[in-house]
């Protein structure tokens, strides 16, 4: 099972993550490539928070795909183009993980594949199952 933990010798995180994940045992690691505010039948959303909560549902449909539970998610990496957008990304972030604090790096971008796109959440998890 991955060990979450902050290290003394690290800062405090910011918000609700760890600094470091460690897997050691075999298992199952999945990679889930960066997910956008568009839906399963390809329309993109409008606004930061519809499509970050897109963004996450997409991501977290790919992990259930895999049989896989929120608490085997490894790491977080999100980008994002606006720097204001950061309270909102928490928000959902917590959200969504249900008190689950993984591994998280957050990086504003000038921008992503496509001029509107305001967000892509990238995520990794391992599993022993």
């Amino acid at each position: 099972m991955p060990r979450f933990f902050n290290p003394d010798t690290m800062p405090k995180p910011a918000s609700n993550y760890v600094q470091a994940v460690e897997m050691v045992s075999p298992g199952r690691r999945l990679i889930i490539s960066g997910q956008i505010g568009v839906t399963p039948d390809g329309q993109m959303l409008e606004g930061y928070r519809a499509q970050a909560e897109q963004a996450w549902r997409n991501a977290l449909a790919g992990l259930a795909a895999a049989n896989m539970q929120l608490s085997d998610i490894v790491a977080i990496r999100v980008y994002d183009v606006a720097p204001g957008d950061v309270g909102a990304y928490r928000e959902l972030r917590d959200q969504y993980l249900q008190g689950h604090a993984p591994a998280s790096t957050y990086v504003i971008v000038a921008g992503l594949a496509h001029p509107d796109l305001l967000t892509e959440i990238e995520i990794e998890a391992f599993s022993e199952s």
